[in-house]
């Protein structure tokens, strides 16, 4: 913004729409990021059930399953998303886990709900 000013006042007054411009997309781009910078999800087992929840841009989702019931669905390749499969529902999860982590997630998800069941 300094330089811009020290332009437009030099005669090259056009550089202050296109430095406004500019900083308008960086503080965009800032608000974005803050938005989802706390997001997680959370994966607790319980004896006798499993629950899930997410965070994602402040809005709270909570799903809760029966751990004997839930079958876990390795993608294809590492891009594919885990999913949670029980009566019918499937949920993704794993989102914010490394691509080359998701297949040994799903191995432990899957060793984790043997021993519950």
């Amino acid at each position: 913004l300094a330089i811009a000013v020290l332009l437009s006042w030099r005669g090259a007054w056009l550089v202050l729409p296109f430095t406004g411009a500019e900083l308008l997309a960086v503080g965009v781009a800032f608000a974005m990021y803050a938005r989802h910078a706390v997001d997680y999800e959370r994966i607790r087992l319980f004896p006798h059930r499993l629950l899930i929840e997410r965070m994602s841009a402040e809005r709270m989702t909570r799903l809760e399953f029966n751990p004997r019931w839930v079958r876990v669905e390795a993608g294809l390749t590492p891009r594919d998303p885990v999913r949670i499969v029980s009566r019918g529902q499937s949920v993704v999860v794993g989102q914010h886990l490394a691509q080359h982590r998701r297949a040994q997630f799903a191995r432990e998800l899957r060793l984790w709900l043997m021993r519950c069941g």
